[in-house]
């Protein structure tokens, strides 16, 4: 009898282990089985689920602060930079960073995380949507960022790709006013 229970735990042990294993790998890899959607935005990853937060107020033109404090920065694409008291603000900067607050600030958005959980200055990474808007990609899409891809995280890497492309073909904000 007792034999039995023994090869009954060595069976139980290794179901888990391979469940464990299938787990790691689908998230390691983002193997995706049922892309679900966040409102009419970008897919998400199945196996996540995104945060919501309020955002207290809006850095610059890529990063956010959150009524907890916590400050966020966006995945996959970059914004020209505010200047400070001894250097100036990058062409287009202020733009950005004002359309960031008519989109984000005071508002309930939508946070989901790819591989990486901060960056090298504590910010979280996230992808953000708010009213079903896939707000990283509009900022592309609008001209008011640049294609930013830093693997791993690299999810919506074609998204923002295209949504960039457009606005240089349109000639349209940074693409228009910056040389």
């Amino acid at each position: 009898m007792r034999g039995k229970h023994v090869l009954l735990c060595i069976f139980c042990v290794l179901v888990l282990l391979t469940i464990g294993l299938i787990s790691f790998w689908t998230n390691k890899y983002h193997i995706v089985k049922t892309p679900v959607s966040i409102d009419e935005g970008a897919p998400l990853i199945a196996s996540q689920s995104a945060e919501q937060a309020v955002v207290n107020r809006v850095i610059d033109g890529d990063t956010i602060e959150l009524l907890d404090g916590r400050r966020v920065r966006y995945i996959g694409m970059d914004t020209p930079e505010l200047g400070s008291l001894s250097i100036k603000d990058q062409c287009f900067a202020q733009e950005a960073t004002e359309k960031n607050k008519e989109l984000v600030q005071g508002k309930e958005v939508k946070l989901l995380k790819d591989i990486s959980e901060t960056d090298k200055y504590k910010r979280l990474l996230r992808f953000v949507w708010v009213d079903g808007l896939f707000v990283n990609e509009y900022l592309l899409q609008e001209g008011f960022a640049k294609l930013e891809s830093v693997p791993p995280d690299i999810t919506y890497q074609n998204v923002f790709h295209a949504a960039e492309v457009k606005a240089k073909q349109e000639h349209i904000g940074l693409w228009k006013s910056c040389r």
